[in-house]
């Protein structure tokens, strides 16, 4: 996923104020962005299972099979 962060408002004022010298802006695009933060909050909510926190499957075939049964059980209770 290409990263995205907003720019904030007063490095932009200071950009605008020193003009052609003030670089060129950030990219940004909301679709990406919003994006980010819909992957951000699915993260936030597999961390909320205690297996996936704690990393409880040591070897990555079971960390991976607890990972996918508390997205299934995510999905299925949305």
């Amino acid at each position: 996923m290409k990263h995205t962060i907003p720019e904030r408002k007063d490095r932009r004022a200071n950009r605008r104020r020193r003009g052609s010298t003030g670089g060129r802006p950030a990219g940004f695009d909301k679709a990406i962005y919003e994006r980010r933060s819909e992957v951000e909050r699915t993260i936030n909510a597999l961390k909320g299972f205690r297996a996936v926190a704690t990393r409880f499957g040591k070897r990555a075939y079971l960390f991976q099979g607890i990972v996918t049964s508390a997205a299934i059980h995510l999905r299925l209770r949305s």
